[in-house]
C-alpha cells in the first residue's frame, strides 16, 4: 500500500468527528494518519483529546487578528505547512473560510455537515428538518468550495425523524451517524488518485 495521506483536521469545540478519524486512523487498512488537530480556540476541548490519542495539536486563534480573516487563515496555512499535511477535514471548525484558504486546499478540503445536503446548508438544520415535516434526516460530506456547504457531496448517511423528536434528540442520533460517515468518507477520498 502506497504512503498514508497526511489529513489535519480543524475544530472548534468537543471534536467528536476529529475523535472518530483519530480512531479510525489506528486501524491498518485505513489510507490516512492525522498528523495534527488545529483548533481557533485554545479552550477546544478537542485539544486535549487528540493529546490524549497522541496527536500534535496546534491553536491559532482568532480574536487577535480581528476582522482580518485573510491574515488568520495565513497563519493556519503556516501551521498546515510545517506539518505536511496533504488533506484538510472540517470537523466542527465554526468558521466561515475566505477563498484564500478554500482556494489553497481546492480539492483536498473536506467538511462534515449536519444535513442531507442541498437541504438545509448552514445552520440549524435539525430544527429545520423537523419543522419541514421531514421522514429522515442525516449528514453529509463534502468538499469545500467557496459557497457555503455547497461543495460536491463524498457521501450521506441517513436516520428517520421520530415523531417525538427535538432538534436534540435528532442531532445525538445524526451526531452517532457522523461518527461512521466521515472516517470512511475521509478514507475513500484518500484511496482516490490524485
Amino acid at each position: 500500500m502506497s504512503a498514508r495521506r497526511r489529513v489535519a483536521v480543524l475544530i472548534s469545540g468537543a471534536g467528536s468527528n476529529m475523535a472518530a478519524l483519530i480512531d479510525a486512523a489506528g486501524q491498518d487498512a485505513v489510507p490516512f494518519e492525522v498528523v495534527l488537530v488545529l483548533s481557533n480556540k485554545a479552550e477546544a476541548g478537542g485539544l486535549a483529546v487528540a493529546e490524549a490519542k497522541g496527536v500534535p495539536t496546534a491553536v491559532v486563534d482568532h480574536a487577535p487578528f480581528g476582522k482580518d480573516r485573510a491574515a488568520h487563515e495565513q497563519a493556519i496555512q503556516t501551521v498546515l505547512e510545517a506539518h505536511d499535511a496533504e488533506v484538510v477535514a472540517l470537523a466542527g471548525y465554526m468558521r466561515l473560510l475566505t477563498p484564500f484558504l478554500v482556494g489553497r486546499w481546492a480539492g483536498r478540503m473536506l467538511n462534515i455537515h449536519p444535513s442531507l445536503l442541498p437541504k438545509y446548508p448552514g445552520l440549524d438544520t435539525h430544527a429545520r428538518a423537523i419543522a419541514a415535516g421531514d421522514a429522515e434526516a442525516g449528514c453529509t460530506v463534502h468538499l469545500v468550495t467557496e459557497g457555503v456547504d455547497e461543495g460536491p457531496t463524498l457521501g450521506q448517511a441517513r436516520v428517520p425523524v421520530l415523531a417525538d423528536d427535538t432538534p436534540a434528540s435528532l442531532a445525538q442520533r445524526v451526531l452517532a451517524a457522523e461518527h461512521t460517515l466521515y472516517p470512511q468518507a475521509l478514507a475513500d477520498f484518500c484511496r482516490t488518485p490524485d
